[in-house]
């Protein structure tokens, strides 16, 4: 498990099978950052997960010069004396507590004293400007797996600058904990946007590493540019492997079962009904004031928290279902939505307009509207999951 893991060395891990994340094969990419200046994409979970590091003496590195109260890679990579030039954050901030789709702001570390350059406040891609007198950029952020995570929208912006800069990329990937299924309806690109930029299903079923090969040898950034990079691979990691993320990659994700549920819940984001966000369940329950109790039992009612300023429904009652004992899925779940649908009772404001965006083509709602049954949803995706599956293998880097 990933706790054990923050417990052991380098070697010790190999050993025992635990899975090594590629922040933490510090010796595969030290070399490529010596005595060159850095920009770092990162958030809360660019994390190293341990602090004794084999083989770092040949880099004139002794042991006692490796941070030991603080375990986040931008605070190691100062202590190991690289010149970092500015830290990019992503959607929530470079430490993880702003709500989602906040405006994330410029500011300063006050920890390290390095620049924070916002991609979720003026622009999402970095400017030439921002990038000025960087020579290598490195990317390390926890995704989820999902198309409607920004995080791999800000992968994409941040390559294609990189790739006109002339700026080399040094990926540290890190496992998908929905990376054992794909599933969804593929996005259309008359519906891209920011929660989804390109034609893949809505579980991707890729690394980040995996994600950013594609990205590139399907040619999908402006122009067809190429952006240089380097995958730091993990080690024992297959897509099959059970991961426990060991820091909440977003403040409304906050343990394994809302990961989970995360691809299927997230499509309320789009309707009249919660998902949970200003309580401690979030993408774990959902529901509305207006749905039927005697269908939708479990009650809960949101209020300001972290991540959640202003939820939805917030200080009302709301009727839904608790679905925190759902065991680990394999798929998405739609037939939660449909019964949300079924049972409210107006329904032409149930969708709003971001529900297409989330699921990157209108039909879904045309079928949901028109009384489609989960597996005759379904049934239309085979044929374009298969398609997407087979160009998917060409860049996958684990079995």
């Amino acid at each position: 498990m990933i706790h054990d893991t923050m417990e052991l060395s380098e070697d010790r891990s190999h050993k025992l099978g635990a899975i090594v994340v590629g922040a933490n094969r510090v010796s595969e990419y030290y070399p490529l950052l010596q005595n060159k200046k850095i920009g770092v994409v990162a958030n809360q979970t660019s994390v190293v997960t341990d602090t004794v590091f084999p083989h770092m003496e040949q880099y004139g590195v002794k042991a006692e010069d490796i941070i030991v109260d603080s375990f986040h890679l931008v605070d190691f990579l100062v202590s190991l004396k690289i010149d970092i030039q500015a830290v990019f954050a992503p959607e929530h901030g470079f430490r993880g507590t702003a709500d989602a789709g906040e405006v994330v702001k410029d500011g300063v570390d006050t920890k390290t004293g390095l620049p924070i350059i916002s991609l979720y406040g003026k622009n999402k891609k970095p400017s030439p400007q921002q990038l000025q007198g960087i020579e290598v950029m490195v990317f390390d952020i926890q995704d989820v797996g999902a198309r409607f995570y920004t995080y791999i929208s800000t992968l994409h912006y941040v390559m294609e600058a990189c790739a006109e800069a002339g700026i080399p990329l040094i990926i540290l990937d890190r496992p998908n904990p929905n990376g054992h299924y794909i599933d969804g309806p593929i996005l259309e690109p008359e519906h891209s946007s920011f929660v989804g930029m390109h034609p893949v299903p809505v579980v991707h079923g890729m690394t980040i590493g995996e994600y950013a090969q594609m990205i590139n040898g399907q040619g999908w950034l402006t122009n067809g540019v190429k952006c240089e990079i380097t995958v730091i691979k993990m080690e024992n990691y297959t897509h099959e492997t059970a991961y426990s993320l060991p820091i909440k990659p977003s403040p409304n994700l906050p343990n394994d079962v809302a990961t989970n549920l995360y691809p299927s819940l997230c499509f309320f984001e789009g309707t009249i009904v919660s998902a949970g966000r200003g309580t401690d369940h979030q993408f774990q329950v959902f529901g509305a004031p207006s749905l039927p109790k005697e269908f939708f039992p479990y009650t809960f009612t949101p209020q300001s928290n972290e991540g959640a300023k202003y939820p939805k429904f917030k200080g009302e009652s709301c009727n839904g279902l608790d679905l925190r004992e759902t065991p680990k899925m394999n798929r998405m779940n739609l037939e939660w939505l449909i019964e949300a649908y079924v049972g409210y009772g107006k329904k032409s404001d149930f969708f709003n307009a971001f529900f297409t965006k989330l699921a990157g083509t209108e039909r879904l709602q045309w079928q949901i509207e028109n009384g489609y049954a989960y597996y005759e949803i379904r049934k239309e995706w085979i044929r374009p999951l298969a398609a997407y599956d087979e160009m998917r293998q060409k860049y996958l880097l684990y079995e």
